[in-house]
């Protein structure tokens, strides 16, 4: 860093910024010249102030939380959902480097590609000795099942992701390959949408390649490989997965459905979606499913995420999936140690990117040289997959065990034999991280993602780069406490601007389909907020009460006591546990749904749970509980009016609307059985107006009162009073009306439909005289049977 070319090369921001001798660095080249990529940013960043800096990375992190971007840490405990760790300075790459690494990579996947072919076909790599067979063989990633399969599309491979990092004489090697079920491709647009907040001028952004003609090319490639008029979906194990977030907005921003193991069945060799208009054929899955669940007839028989008969319908090629199952295999740290060799065989070339040094154990060979150099030797499972330097307490690094020393390590590398790989300990590049309000070096990786284009391998011009904590390569995972950096690919001259539409032209595509699945979570997620709000204005009627007679043994506030701990909100605690617990339910069935929830509405919801847990650990009752309730229900009015009334009103704002009208119809029968009972206690009638949130439009409506017929009338016999029984099943017929009719109809109506109506007559016909306690139970019970009707003709 000496040689400096210029003297305001050098702010304050950089003071101190000293790569590690022996260790590549984006920043500073061999010679302690600033690459000439970075020089723009770098003199853009220093002329703002450290306090702008901070204000502007508050922007990023800000934007990531209110679009909810998360990823899921793993502990002893409970999955919790983590805010996602962004590092803040991009990694800058010239184009011409960036072609260079996409040159070598492409060149990769293809033998990736001709590789899984041979495995799971004519097997000459095994016979021919390039390949051990033990490795195949004994390999936990290998899926007998696959053997002399054909895909669809003539090609086991479509989505890539490759781990890549610098070495220290300046080039890129590869550290690992994702063919699986590759993660990270939503995150890196969060990434850059978040980039695109902090940092603002004109240039250098104007130079960055944009991400969004890769999904385009990628999303074009889909819809070829479903065929006409067949459905594209991503198929996730749920929403406890790690990288559920990023499931959930790939499949909003290309237009795909997000599907789970149970939406799906197979038939005749055709994977079918359960939808509410029946079931519809898929013409391509998107696996995010390790392939060991994705069918449990012919892999793993426990497995409850996963569909029955998939492999039969890819074996029939009635079904495209990305990627073929048993292509973890090729993830096999051991593979790596004869990648070159077949790649000689294969493609007739050396690898043009080397991967990390490798040497298999189970040679004699291979193994004496691991023993004489175990000390700048990872030494691990020849079988496992990830990163050369994500280890476990059962393997050694610069000669020493990370845990307990089973022997002493050469021993245990003659006995363990081809049980172990070596791979050379690599030192990691680094990168600039903001740290204490100035730039340090950081160790990174670099995950490439490649698509199968019509005509080929399409690189995203971009990614992510994994920025450790510490100096400590084995750090940089996020669930270690590692940050993912935007990874900005920077063009000679300004690039225009690209979108993920191909012309200005537009076309205007049907609703789509609804699964069954989510219709049902759609249902109870209107269910649960009502409930939510029911229990709300309970709990601050009783408040307000207790607040006013200070006498918890008053007779009507031992009334509400009495309903409320029938519903488990007995008020023993100013905040009971359960109305937390409505909150987490309505939130679980959201989450089930998240691709069809707006982020704001998501984030309210979440907002609203934390309130109540903060609440119910600090109010006290009376006065202040009631001040809490109200805080929380203005919270729930938000929320409900982003969802119902920003919704696009498709299937799935019916189902939802429909739970909504069920749970206030029946909410209100029970409030009126107790409250509008003729021996209920004094003032039960203004409970149940407060509940119905009436009390203005009963003043206005009647002269007199509110007595037992007023209440009865305004509540459940009023068509214009939204609060009303009769108008909810106004509501409800009116979604019903919209819904899909089932195909054997024959134009009649459907027992939901006739249950419906017989009810909106009698309540028509009905008069508040006539309408007794046992009256209102039968009509309650009655209406119970719309949910088993709606289950067995759309849910089920």
């Amino acid at each position: 860093m000496m040689n400096q070319p210029r003297a305001h090369a050098l702010p304050d921001l950089l003071k101190g910024y000293t790569p590690h001798a022996g260790v590549s660095d984006e920043l500073f080249d061999a010679r302690g010249a600033m690459r000439p990529v970075w020089q723009s940013f770098i003199d853009q960043l220093s002329r703002i102030s450290a306090a702008e800096v901070e204000a502007r990375f508050a922007r990023g992190d800000q934007y990531l939380r209110d679009a909810g971007v998360y990823f899921r840490h793993y502990s002893e405990g409970p999955a919790q959902e983590r805010a996602w760790p962004l590092s803040h300075i991009p990694v800058l790459i010239a184009e011409a480097e960036w072609t260079q690494i996409c040159d070598g990579l492409s060149q990769r996947a293809d033998l990736l590609e001709q590789v899984l072919a041979d495995l799971y076909g004519p097997a000459h790599l095994v016979e021919q000795g390039h390949l051990p067979a033990e490795l195949v063989a004994g390999n936990p990633h290998w899926r007998h099942p696959m053997v002399g399969m054909t895909p669809k599309s003539g090609y086991w491979l479509h989505h890539l992701a490759f781990e890549i990092g610098r070495s220290p004489d300046g080039s890129f090697f590869v550290l690992g390959d994702r063919t699986e079920a590759p993660s990270g491709a939503g995150f890196a647009l969060e990434n850059r949408m978040a980039a695109t907040r902090m940092f603002t001028d004109p240039f250098p952004r104007a130079h960055v390649r944009r991400l969004a003609g890769f999904f385009r090319n990628f999303r074009a490639a889909l819809e070829d490989l479903a065929g006409p008029g067949r459905e594209m979906a991503i198929l996730t194990p749920g929403p406890n997965n790690d990288t559920y977030y990023e499931h959930t907005y790939i499949a909003r921003y290309l237009g795909l459905m997000l599907l789970e193991g149970e939406d799906m069945i197979v038939e005749n060799g055709q994977a079918m979606v359960r939808t509410v208009q029946g079931l519809q054929p898929l013409g391509l899955l998107w696996r995010r499913l390790d392939d060991d669940f994705v069918d449990p007839l012919e892999l793993n028989e426990h497995s409850a995420l996963g569909t029955p008969g998939l492999l039969g319908a890819l074996r029939q090629q009635g079904l495209s999936m990305i990627n073929a199952p048993g292509s973890a295999v090729l993830e096999t740290r051991a593979f790596m140690a004869f990648y070159p060799r077949m790649a000689k065989v294969l493609l007739g070339a050396p690898l043009k990117l080397p991967n990390i040094a490798t040497w298999w154990c189970g040679q004699a060979r291979e193994r004496a040289h691991v023993q004489a150099n175990a000390r700048q030797m990872i030494i691990g499972g020849a079988l496992e997959t990830g990163l050369p330097f994500a280890i476990g307490a059962d393997a050694a690094l610069g000669g020493e065990f990370r845990g307990a020393a089973p022997a002493p390590l050469e021993d245990w590398i003659a006995r363990c034999g081809g049980a172990l790989v070596g791979q050379e300990a690599v030192t990691l590049s680094t990168t600039p991280a903001w740290d204490g309000g100035r730039l340090v070096p950081r160790p990174m990786t670099i995950r490439v993602f490649a698509a199968r284009g019509k005509d080929g391998w399409v690189f995203m011009p971009g990614g992510y780069a994994r920025i450790g904590k510490t100096q400590d390569p084995t750090a940089l995972a996020m669930q270690a406490g590692g940050s993912v950096a935007d990874v900005w690919v920077m063009a000679d001259r300004p690039v225009p601007a690209d979108t993920l539409v191909a012309s200005t032209s537009f076309e205007r595509v049907p609703a789509g389909i609804l699964p069954a699945r989510a219709a049902d979570n759609l249902y109870w997620l209107g269910r649960y907020v009502e409930r939510t709000e029911n229990a709300i204005r309970l709990l601050r009627a009783y408040h307000l009460r207790l607040a006013e007679t200070g006498d918890p043994q008053d007779p009507t506030l031992l009334a509400l006591a009495a309903y409320l701990g029938g519903l488990d909100l007995a008020p023993a605690r100013p905040i009971p546990d359960a109305l937390p617990a409505l909150i987490d339910a309505a939130r679980n069935a959201a989450a089930k749904v998240r691709d069809r929830f707006s982020p704001d509405g998501w984030q309210a919801l979440n907002d609203m749970a934390k309130t109540a847990r903060r609440f119910a650990l600090q109010v006290e009752a009376g006065d202040d509980a009631a001040r809490a309730m109200s805080v929380l229900l203005r919270k729930l009015s938000g929320f409900s009016g982003l969802v119902h009334e920003n919704m696009y009103h498709f299937l799935g704002w019916r189902f939802l609307s429909l739970g909504r009208a069920q749970e206030r119809a029946d909410t209100m029968l029970m409030q009126l059985l107790t409250f509008a009972a003729p021996d209920a206690v004094a003032g039960s009638h203004e409970i149940a107006i407060e509940l119905g949130d009436c009390i203005m439009t009963h003043q206005r409506r009647y002269r007199f009162g509110p007595s037992r017929e007023t209440v009865l009338d305004l509540l459940a016999l009023d068509g214009d009073n939204p609060r009303a029984v009769l108008y909810q099943l106004s509501e409800m017929r009116g979604h019903l009306a919209a819904l899909p009719r089932p195909a054997d109809s024959d134009a009649r109506m459907s027992d939901v439909e006739k249950l419906l109506l017989e009810l909106d007559t009698e309540l028509r016909v009905a008069t508040p005289d006539a309408i007794s306690p046992e009256w209102l139970a039968a009509f309650r019970t009655h209406l119970s049977r719309v949910f088993d009707l709606l289950s067995a003709q759309y849910f089920r």
